[in-house]
């Protein structure tokens, strides 16, 4: 974690556990998806916010599941991305991992380990359209008898993962890729495997009923981030809570007269006098420099733009207006990268959209900085 500078990284747990309760509206068995250090916010506190809550937790590669093992955690651990090394291996038995094999090669090491290891739990992770990891769908019935002949590995688990569940207008290709799956999870079953079948993601969850299954996967809408944000399906998101806000100190306040640039390259000139202030926050802290003369920060409560190029450490803001209104902005005030007061709270979607990017990549960078929980 980052930790020479003076970014605030605020956790809203309770937000969190809204964000949850909401998807266990749909289904009893939610699995939080805290991969990658949960999205920014931090997998051992959030695990440990959501104990009471969450049977099941899902993590990227082995070795963030055993992580999360060591720092406390009881539950049921799903490492989605499966082994890929010796120690990956030895830490399913070690750490009661339950991982997703993707290919032959994995089950083929972990059968012959369980051997002498004994029993071992899998999830089948199986490729229905997003083709990246996993086995083909016409491969099902060499899968199913590897698993006959090597009754030490149990597939109590078939995933996969949909592809575009998050644009309506692909809903026809969504219903096809449910579709392969339920053959894939008949073929299980008919064999005589009890798995428990796993396809929806946040928007999967939120919009294709046809893809519930027996559990789902809560990923980003967990964290407050809406997968329809733009679409005509955004107010199925209307409900969410984002749990992150971040903020960076005011250092100064001075004037830039008319005419004068201001930042690397005077890439912005005043067109008016006005009246600056300068934040303690960069890209060096994982704010985009692409935000430059685009983006927003939020100071008590009103909307203030970057002028110029963000710097290593440090962004100007025009803080005129705010000051017009008769509120003051001094060094030591908090300028709000993310969430603040109303009503100029900044959204996830807001920052995102002027970072030219996805709330997945804004939430993952910024949560790199100090982190407090409330």
């Amino acid at each position: 974690m980052i930790d020479y500078n003076k970014i605030e990284v605020q956790i809203r747990l309770d937000n969190l556990r809204h964000n949850h309760r909401l998807f266990k509206r749909i289904c009893d068995n939610v699995i939080p998806v805290i991969k990658s250090d949960a999205y920014g916010h931090g997998v051992a506190e959030v695990a440990r916010a959501l104990d009471d809550e969450a049977g099941t937790f899902a993590v990227g590669f082995v070795n963030e599941a055993a992580k999360l093992r060591e720092s406390g955690c009881d539950k049921r651990i799903v490492a989605l991305l499966g082994p890929h090394d010796d120690g990956d291996f030895e830490a399913l038995w070690q750490h009661r991992i339950l991982a997703a094999m993707a290919n032959m090669g994995q089950l083929e090491k972990a059968a012959k380990m369980a051997e002498t290891k004994g029993e071992l739990e899998v999830s089948v992770k199986f490729d229905t359209g997003m083709r990246r990891l996993g086995f083909r769908p016409e491969g099902v019935g060499e899968v199913i008898e590897f698993f006959k002949a090597h009754p030490k590995l149990k597939p109590v688990m078939v995933t996969s993962h949909l592809a575009k569940a998050d644009m309506p207008e692909h809903k026809a290709q969504v219903q096809e890729q449910g579709t392969l799956f339920q053959s894939i999870v008949d073929a299980f079953r008919e064999a005589g495997f009890a798995v428990e079948a796993n396809l929806s993601n946040s928007a999967g969850s939120m919009a294709h009923e046809y893809c519930h299954y027996d559990s789902l996967r809560l990923g980003i809408s967990m964290y407050g981030g809406n997968p329809f944000h733009g679409t005509d399906w955004a107010d199925l998101g209307k409900e969410l809570k984002p749990a992150m806000d971040v903020s960076a100190p005011v250092m100064q306040v001075h004037p830039l007269k008319k005419g004068e640039g201001i930042s690397y390259g005077w890439t912005h000139v005043a067109e008016r006098d006005c009246t600056v202030a300068i934040i303690g926050v960069g890209y060096a802290d994982n704010y985009s420099r692409g935000l430059s003369n685009t983006g927003y920060m939020n100071i008590k409560g009103h909307r203030v733009p970057i002028l110029g190029r963000v710097c290593m450490q440090m962004t100007a803001v025009d803080v005129t207006d705010v000051l017009g209104v008769g509120t003051k902005v001094e060094p030591g005030d908090r300028a709000w990268l993310l969430g603040g007061p109303e009503p100029g709270i900044i959204t996830p979607e807001d920052l995102a959209g002027w970072w030219g990017t996805i709330t997945y990549e804004a939430f993952c960078l910024l949560g790199m900085n100090p982190r407090t929980y409330i």
